[in-house]
């Protein structure tokens, strides 16, 4: 039925007719948002359209489909966990807001700001993407290998090369 759904969409609409409520609900389940588990539920079915991975000795399709729910699903609260402890640790790290800065605050914010525009700008395009991921995408290093079809160890060494450069160039700052 799954290779059947691979090469026709009339066999993928009877594949969703029997296990969408099946894979909605198993994603509601573990996500707790509708949203969400709708997102989902058209992820798998997709993917199943472009290509299965299915072996039907290996079990069932309805197994098949719950543990590509299940795993898709995890990963999904994995990135959420991230990007919150991404942004409360961000939260903690940010000064109490106080009340209007005095024009000479605003002027010096504003050029420290310039300042690290400039930096992340002079790095080499492959070594401010692989930190664009991490930081404002909240993507771990092997999602990022992953993302950008590229060796882990390349992640790793770009970023450690990305994070010296920055340090060098702005190191005054963080004083």
């Amino acid at each position: 039925m799954l290779s059947a759904a691979a090469r026709d969409p009339s066999a993928l609409g009877e594949l969703y007719d029997r296990y969408g409520k099946l894979v909605y609900g198993l994603a509601l389940a573990i996500l707790g948002s509708r949203q969400e588990a709708e997102d989902l539920t058209q992820e798998v079915f997709l993917t199943v359209y472009e290509q299965t991975g299915y072996d039907p000795a290996r079990g069932s399709v309805g197994a098949f489909l719950t543990t590509m729910t299940r795993s898709r699903a995890i990963d999904r609260l994995r990135r959420r966990g991230r990007s919150v402890r991404l942004l409360r640790t961000w939260h903690e790290a940010t000064p109490p807001a106080r009340g209007p800065f005095t024009p000479l605050e605003r002027v010096s914010m504003q050029q420290c700001a310039d300042r690290v525009r400039a930096a992340l700008s002079a790095l080499p395009d492959a070594e401010r993407e692989v930190l664009e991921l991490a930081y404002y995408k909240g993507l771990s290093q092997a999602e990022i290998a992953a993302d950008l079809d590229t060796p882990l160890g390349t992640v790793k060494s770009r970023s450690r090369r990305a994070l010296i450069a920055l340090k060098q160039t702005l190191g005054d700052l963080m004083g």
